[in-house]
């Protein structure tokens, strides 16, 4: 079953609060992903930007731009319980 984010919530450094559906919540560290994939730099380079997440409508992905997603697999699997 694919993971769905009930609440999502942009945090300082680069980091995002996620809530699922099932109860988990986890803090993502984006950064690892800033410093591996060229497009994703832009969040650290265009202000404002990282603040900008949004969620999709199916509520299994959070994106910032057409280049910059992620999945809530990703957010699910790699994610540190908090």
């Amino acid at each position: 079953m694919i993971p769905r984010i009930k609440k999502l919530v942009p945090l300082e450094n680069y980091c995002l609060s996620v809530v699922f559906d099932d109860g988990k919540q986890v803090i993502y560290d984006v950064k690892s992903d800033i410093d591996e994939i060229e497009s994703y730099k832009l969040l650290m380079s265009v202000p404002g930007l990282f603040r900008s997440v949004q969620l999709d409508k199916s509520r299994t992905c959070v994106y910032w731009n057409d280049e910059i997603d992620l999945s809530s697999d990703t957010l699910y699997e790699y994610g540190i319980e908090n």
